[in-house]
């Protein structure tokens, strides 16, 4: 594998959608999470004037579609390639329909009647470069876009619309409905949703004036957002709809795009340092980015959302509800040094709950920032036995300093250069076990993945990689020696992607250490960028590129880590399910397959062990209260996630409200009680007697505690699964022997 494809095998992309929609916690790729401190996808201007309707593309484009379609049919290139014919045209056309109104609250089953003669032509339109049918689509969703938006500002001005004593019910999850079946009724379907947008900021404590304000300026900007929408965007938007057809990692990229993805990859970026994504009308965060301002402010988590951003001290707070993610993001981004305040509401609440307010100081996000970094935890002595003490290392990324290594040195930043001094460490301090904790590393570089994988075992084979066309190589370690030759564990969850599933699917195939935690997201897939221009040569980019799948990821076992992920030996209930979140969610998600092993050593076989670890797993954290309420909450998020509804009526609504206050109050009280960590949210965002501005300070101070604080219960019960491990084999000689039992290499678990 080349180095470009080796470092991009593991990235996220840019927003390429007209409007970003989450279908679930992980949207598709035309919708991906987009990182707050790149560059925001720009809007380039077209002849057109500025308010008219895109209504054909340029030669460069139609050029481009004829482009893609020789890559993604030609299996020299495409993984999977597909032949571009009627029954691809149809996925395109749904696909198409999908990213213009996934939410079925525009187009009505008149607008689909007339739309459904081009769902056999869509192919045609790609190969002939005429793509008429895709812009006259756009044409009657930029109508529907103003027709909505004008109702929606005048049931602003009825005043008898937001009475909130009745039974009503908004109905918001319409991936399943069918298209409304005239104008009367998309009018009762937006009635509702203003109805709730207001019942919120009620909620929220706003008065009805600035309601009004608020949600007037809010559905504006919507349809502004849409008239300046222009051809490039809607060349871009139907392309994909082919691209995403073939594999939910296959896109395509204008000029434009492909500058901005390149520049959202650079190792040092300016910005806040979090990735966001669209969940429902809000924008969520979805990862904190180690090392960068939000994860050192302690103050942002990962599912909260965003409801108001505001530039400087003292610029004004633009509500950004509604609002495009790359719209959102633009405004987060800034220069280094600058301010920008954020209005966030914690995941843990609803939107109904007035928003505290963020202050960050924009800063590059530095390789350096995200290194490895360990802890030791004590875990109590079962019955007359020691306590026992497990290091752990927590790694936010397979990253590396390409430009450093390629200098050849010596000093570069890499995540296994920063892990073997940890584990250094850690033996000095004699560490009883060592747990890797990789939850939510989403990947990073497939050499740093193997090569960390060398520090656990001696030499050998760690992944298998099946290009395009057939052909199979092996990567591996060829280095002798382990950095660490003790207990070993492996926690990931289902935000472990790419290079942390090929890690954790070595050290199972192994028998090196223990998998514990959830399975893992399932991303087997390598990509690369292919740029169009390359062919005719050209001098200055007017193609775009192309991301495309290019080769597939398998365990040394010979089954690969794509769609099913990484299943752990010790499984934690799932705090997303795999309907939610992961490859699995994609219908066109490349399927799990296996190929032929390879030869690679065994230290060892859990099996024997499991069930007796499973047991002791099970009692401790029945008196867990911290590991109880965890399971709660998650039980509590699946059953809000499967309803398809909100109640419109205020006072269920404020019950709601203080039942998870008071879920809060008494959690509370309970860790004062037993000494545990505080949770002084608790206690702040309750009292009603703090001015709303003293509130927010004092919520932003009570969440950096938090963050600080809070137990992790997932964390310490994995040291715990490890410390009975260690226990249970050094007091049972037959069970050793039955689970350290290795075929060609002397015994571990024995530093």
């Amino acid at each position: 594998m080349n180095a470009k494809t080796t470092l991009l095998a593991f990235l996220l992309t840019v927003p390429l959608a007209l409007l970003a929609r989450d279908n679930g916690a992980m949207p598709p790729s035309s919708q991906a999470p987009v990182p707050a401190a790149a560059t925001g996808q720009g809007l380039i201007e077209d002849s057109a004037d500025a308010l008219s309707v895109p209504t054909a593309p340029t030669a460069d484009q139609a050029m481009a579609a004829k482009l893609v379609h020789g890559l993604l049919s030609d299996s020299r290139y495409a993984y999977r390639p597909r032949a571009l014919d009627d029954a691809l045209s149809a996925d395109m056309y749904a696909r198409y329909l999908e990213a213009l109104d996934g939410s079925k609250q525009f187009f009505t089953a008149a607008d689909i009647a007339r739309f459904d003669r081009y769902e056999t032509e869509l192919d045609d339109a790609i190969k002939s470069g005429d793509l008429s049918p895709a812009y006259a689509m756009f044409a009657t969703y930029r109508e529907r876009v103003e027709e909505r938006v004008a109702f929606a500002r005048d049931v602003l001005g009825q005043e008898d619309a937001f009475d909130f004593t009745g039974d009503d019910r908004y109905h918001y999850d319409r991936e399943d409905a069918q298209w409304a079946e005239n104008t009367a009724a998309l009018d009762d379907l937006w009635r509702q949703s203003v109805r709730n947008d207001w019942l919120r900021l009620k909620l929220a404590g706003k008065e009805r004036d600035e309601i009004r304000k608020t949600l007037d300026k809010r559905y504006a900007n919507l349809a502004e957002s849409i008239a300046e929408l222009k051809g490039e965007d809607v060349f871009q938007t139907f392309v994909n709809s082919y691209a995403n057809a073939i594999d939910p990692h296959t896109d395509y990229l204008t000029p434009r795009s492909a500058e901005n993805f390149n520049l959202s990859m650079s190792l040092s970026l300016q910005g806040i340092g979090a990735v966001l994504q669209k969940q429902d009308d809000v924008v969520a965060i979805r990862e904190i980015v180690p090392g960068g301002p939000a994860g050192k402010s302690g103050l942002l988590s990962p599912g909260d959302r965003v409801v108001g951003v505001g530039q400087g001290t003292s610029g004004e707070m633009e509500d950004v509800v509604g609002w495009r993610i790359d719209d959102v993001v633009a405004k987060i981004r800034g220069k280094k040094g600058t301010e920008v305040r954020l209005d966030v509401i914690p995941a843990e609440l609803g939107l109904d709950t007035p928003a505290s307010r963020v202050v960050l100081v924009r800063d590059e996000v530095r390789l350096e920032d995200q290194a490895a970094k360990s802890k030791i935890l004590t875990i109590p002595a079962a019955g007359d036995g020691p306590d026992q003490r497990i290091g752990v290392i927590e790694l936010p990324g397979f990253y590396q300093d390409f430009e450093g290594r390629r200098r050849n040195d010596g000093e570069y930043t890499s995540a296994t250069r920063d892990v073997a001094k940890l584990l250094t460490q850690l033996r000095a301090d004699k560490v009883d076990g060592v747990v890797l904790d990789l939850r939510n590393n989403g990947g990073g570089s497939l050499n740093e993945a193997i090569e960390l994988t060398g520090l656990f075992i001696d030499r050998g084979p760690v992944v298998q990689v099946r290009e395009s066309g057939g052909r199979v190589s092996v990567e591996g370690d060829n280095d002798a020696g382990i950095a660490w030759t003790g207990p070993l564990a492996v926690l990931i969850n289902r935000g472990s992607a790419s290079a942390s599933e090929i890690f954790a699917g070595a050290i199972q195939d192994y028998g090196r250490g223990l998998v514990i935690g959830e399975t893992t997201f399932g991303k087997g897939t390598v990509q690369n960028l292919l740029d169009l221009d390359r062919w005719p040569a050209n001098e200055e980019p007017r193609f775009g590129q192309v991301k495309l799948t290019i080769a597939q990821f398998f365990r040394v076992s010979g089954g690969s880590t794509q769609n099913k992920g990484v299943v752990p030996d010790i499984a934690f209930p799932v705090s997303v399910d795999a309907t939610e979140f992961g490859e699995s969610t994609y219908d066109n998600a490349l399927p799990w397959t296996k190929i032929a092993a390879v030869p690679h050593i065994r230290y060892g076989n859990f099996e024997p062990l499991l069930p007796r670890l499973e047991s002791l797993h099970t009692a401790r954290v029945a008196d867990n209260r911290e590991f109880q309420w965890w399971k709660e909450d998650v039980a509590q998020f699946r059953e809000e996630r499967d309803k398809t509804y909100i109640s419109l009526n205020e006072a269920e609504r404020r019950a709601e409200r203080e039942r998870n206050q008071e879920k809060r109050r008494q959690r509370q009280e309970t860790r004062l009680e037993l000494g545990l960590a505080l949770d002084p949210l608790a206690d702040s965002a309750l009292d009603d007697g703090l001015a709303a501005a003293e509130r927010n300070i004092v919520e932003d101070a009570a969440r950096e505690k938090l963050a600080e604080d809070r137990p992790d219960p997932l964390l310490r019960e994995s040291a715990a699964i490890l410390a009975d491990a260690v226990r249970l084999l050094n007091d049972d000689r037959q069970l050793s022997a039955q689970v350290l039992k290795q075929v060609d290499t002397p015994g571990h678990w024995a530093d």
